[in-house]
């Protein structure tokens, strides 16, 4: 196993980082949804001996989440990590989204150490900040509270995970003495939410970066249109599709550690074989230029020609355009992934962010650059998306 220096932490951590979010669970059906289902029981039979193999070859960063499978990811984690809690590092995120005043910050804090049974964790993230939440936890005084969990050695590093655009990346990463991030980063997604940007502007601030999603839910490396398999099979050097994107990330010397999701044990043996070569700069120009073409083939098949650009927020209403037009185009380039797409749009978009609170007042498409007739194309987002709550 490779390690990197988690900025600003001095510690020490391994490129791979266990993603406790997609654990394996009792009466999985099969479908992408099953690790979303609070009802379905992690299956403790197959994740410890997936959490004892990775620590038995090298991994020592695991990361988890107050929410993560309905609140049972902390409770299986500390069972797997207890007899072993020296040897590794353990994040967890504080819920922002559930906050409702400052007292809350320490309740579930609290509850999350009982959870984990330990006395401390070693990295504490306040969880998916977008401009919403980290504006009111903020005024909270969600950053008192990290200061005084950190002297009180309860927490020994702050950082955040985030979701929003870089914009709003920057006015955080510049906001607090954090000593590390969370962000999306893959090949795919290169320039969305803090993308390459952010990556830079973190890691100059000396700031640690733990890359979630590397295969983007392992959309990158499940069910891989023909098309773009076929550019796979054109390199020289063959590599599955998961192992050219988790090869991409760690390509970054920015990049301090990528968590991944992992639900099975051949998962967990694939992705640690992969990590052995998961270096800074190793992968070729002309390998890179293969992944270009890669990105540029996935986005071929988009059916709205949104880049992202936000020139047409804010919506007055609160229609989170973009996002929405992100996911849409996601359900058509990964179709047996639609169920997690309309999952998110349903469970995790607030009914006035949704593509059906459109006034079609107009205002969005007088400043589209691209032009896209946004009216229409929100009514068939809603129209695909919108589903009874799985």
């Amino acid at each position: 196993m490779l390690y990197r220096r988690l900025g600003k932490t001095g510690l020490s951590v391994s490129v791979l980082g266990f993603g406790a979010m997609r654990l394996p669970v009792e009466g999985a059906t099969g479908s992408p949804t099953d690790a979303y289902d609070p009802n379905k029981p992690i299956d403790e039979k197959k994740a410890m001996p997936m959490i004892e193999y990775a620590i038995d070859h090298g991994v020592n960063y695991f990361d988890s989440a107050y929410m993560y499978h309905g609140g049972k990811s902390e409770i299986v984690l500390g069972k797997g990590l207890r007899a072993c809690r020296d040897r590794v590092f353990i994040a967890t995120k504080l819920p922002a989204t559930l906050v409702k005043g400052p007292e809350d910050f320490e309740k579930f804090f609290s509850e999350q150490l009982k959870r984990l049974d330990t006395a401390y964790v070693d990295v504490y993230l306040l969880h998916g900040l977008h401009r919403e939440t980290w504006d009111r936890t903020k005024d909270m005084g969600v950053l008192r509270f990290l200061d005084r969990i950190v002297s009180e050695g309860r927490a020994r590093h702050a950082g955040f995970s985030f979701h929003d655009d870089f914009t709003v990346f920057r006015e955080i990463v510049d906001s607090y003495d954090w000593e590390l991030c969370q962000i999306q980063y893959n090949y795919y997604d290169e320039h969305a939410q803090a993308g390459k940007k952010g990556l830079a502007y973190a890691a100059s601030k000396g700031l640690g970066v733990v890359v979630m999603e590397p295969v983007r839910g392992g959309m990158l490396a499940d069910a891989v249109p023909a098309d773009v398999r076929a550019l796979w099979d054109s390199a020289p050097v063959k590599r599955s599709p998961a192992e050219w994107a988790l090869r991409w990330v760690w390509n970054h010397q920015e990049v301090s550690t990528a968590l991944s999701g992992m639900s099975t044990m051949d998962q967990v043996k694939e992705n640690i074989r992969i990590a052995d070569d998961g270096t800074t700069n190793s992968l070729t120009p002309q390998e890179l230029a293969l992944v270009d073409e890669v990105r540029e083939t996935y986005r071929k098949m988009f059916k709205v020609g949104c880049t992202g650009c936000g020139y047409c927020m804010p919506c007055e209403t609160g229609v989170v355009i973009p996002a929405l037009f992100s996911f849409y185009n996601d359900s058509f380039v990964f179709p047996d992934k639609v169920e997690i797409a309309a999952m998110i749009y349903n469970n995790f978009f607030n009914p006035e962010q949704r593509a059906s609170a459109c006034t079609e007042c107009a205002k969005c498409e007088e400043k589209c650059p691209q032009h896209i007739p946004i009216r229409e194309e929100l009514k068939r987002v809603h129209e695909r998306l919108s589903r009874p709550s799985m």
